[in-house]
């Protein structure tokens, strides 16, 4: 059974900083494009930031143009492992953050559709 499972989540004050971690199992995901993306009440889901296989043990990273100053995404040892670092929370970060994933292909990684595998998702709470 393929699972993406989150974990770290909580509630910070505004300011404060929280890594997020995804852990994959079922199947290998070294060569798949992961990803975290966030839902906040209302509103769409929205990507967050990717890593996706280049060669051997690189990944190429990239992150939403609008929270590149404050979120970092990376994999983990264990290539299975998803991080997301964030800084200077701020009370709009508030979201259900999920973890996902797909097999490498060329598709833009910001695209929810593309996506096989999601986790439950992890609640962050920033208060002001």
């Amino acid at each position: 059974q393929v699972q993406l499972v989150e974990s770290g989540g909580g509630q910070v004050q505004a300011g404060d900083s929280l890594r997020l971690s995804c852990k994959g199992s079922g199947r290998s995901f070294t060569s798949d494009t992961m990803a975290w993306f966030r839902q906040a009440p209302g509103k769409d889901r929205e990507f967050v930031g990717a890593t996706r296989w280049k060669s051997g043990s690189f990944y190429n990273v990239n992150v939403a143009g609008s929270l590149l100053d404050r979120f970092t995404v990376a994999r983990g040892g264990n290539r299975n492992v998803l991080n997301l670092g964030m800084s200077d929370l701020r009370p709009e970060d508030t979201a259900i953050y999920y973890c996902a994933s797909r097999p490498k292909g060329d598709n833009d990684d910001d695209r929810v559709g593309d996506y096989m595998y999601w986790g439950q998702g992890i609640q962050v709470t920033v208060a002001s």
